[in-house]
């Protein structure tokens, strides 16, 4: 009887731990003009603001990475110095700190 119970036990953890290994990864975040599709809805979410903040970088011929922009504030706040004043990355730079004498900031 042990050896039946340790048996369906194993199966049962085994069963738990590969399938959502089978099950497709479609959690990727979806994110349009510093907006995140939350169940339907578009809100502005940090995550997207910086994706947008790389994007706008980027086209305007700053090399930079989207995870240099997540994993360090200052190169952040750096690009925004730059380019706090186009309209799209507006509040993501004032959320920033730049320019620091408007607000934002933390």
């Amino acid at each position: 009887m042990k050896a039946l119970r340790l048996r369906l036990a194993v199966a049962a953890a085994a069963f738990f731990i590969v399938t959502p290994m089978a099950m497709p990864a479609n959690a990727a975040i979806k994110c349009r003009d510093g907006n995140q599709n939350i169940s339907g809805n578009w809100t502005p979410t940090p995550y997207c603001q910086d994706k947008l903040l790389f994007e706008v970088a980027n086209s305007r011929g700053f090399k930079t990475s989207f995870a240099a922009i997540r994993n360090n504030p200052n190169h952040k706040k750096e690009l925004c110095r730059f380019l706090f004043t186009d309209i799209r990355v507006e509040m993501t730079c004032l959320d920033a700190g730049v320019p620091g004498f408007i607000g934002g900031g933390r």
